[in-house]
């Protein structure tokens, strides 16, 4: 995927005039790219456009104004870009009530070792790559980042539309398996074909 470049953004002054619509649109676009697995994980598809919005609100709240900072938040999130014929995701490990915080975040700790998430398209598997340094050996974040670099024949299969695409979520006692909607497959198929 293309990377963002500063041209690509706009100064915080612009934004700010525009940015009620543009929130307005870019939460519905995420909410297609959006899918729950069970009670406690969320995973959201990035690409340029959701990445764009990040930097725009990070320039934004930090009143960012000079190249170098701009620049920095750029090589942060153009990391987070999907690799050519692959999808990135922000996993989010959901906790809804304060004093359950900890004990929610330790029944996870592991998760991105070995092969606990993936895609099931058809028969094959496309596990998830998790971005190391946000899990200790006693704590996890609950923010993550995935890839999930995906070869030529399970992409022929992604393509087609007559064989199913998961998401599944197989660690300890937490298993749960998603069937990608028409809608969210269509728009992870723009990331895959541009």
């Amino acid at each position: 995927m293309k990377l963002l470049r500063q041209i690509d953004l706009m100064n915080i002054i612009d934004y700010e005039k525009v940015r009620e619509k543009y929130r307005i649109n870019i939460i519905k676009y995420k909410k297609r790219r959006r899918i729950f697995l069970g009670p406690n994980i969320t995973i959201t598809f990035e690409n340029r456009k959701t990445m764009k919005f990040q930097i725009q609100e990070m320039m934004r709240a930090e009143r960012m104004v000079h190249d170098r900072q701009i620049k920095e938040e750029l090589d942060i999130y153009n990391s987070l870009l999907p690799n050519k014929n692959g999808l990135s995701a922000t996993l989010f490990i959901e906790v809804t009530k304060e004093t359950q915080i900890r004990s929610v975040l330790n029944q996870f700790i592991g998760l991105t070792v070995g092969k606990n998430l993936y895609f099931q398209i058809g028969a094959q598997k496309i596990y998830a790559q998790f971005e190391e340094g946000r899990e200790e050996a006693d704590k996890i974040s609950s923010v993550h980042y995935l890839q999930f670099d995906i070869d030529e024949k399970p992409m022929t299969d992604f393509l087609d539309d007559g064989i199913a695409v998961a998401i599944t979520i197989d660690y300890n006692d937490y298993q749960y398996s998603e069937i990608l909607s028409k809608i969210m497959r269509s728009s992870l198929i723009e990331d895959l074909t541009i």
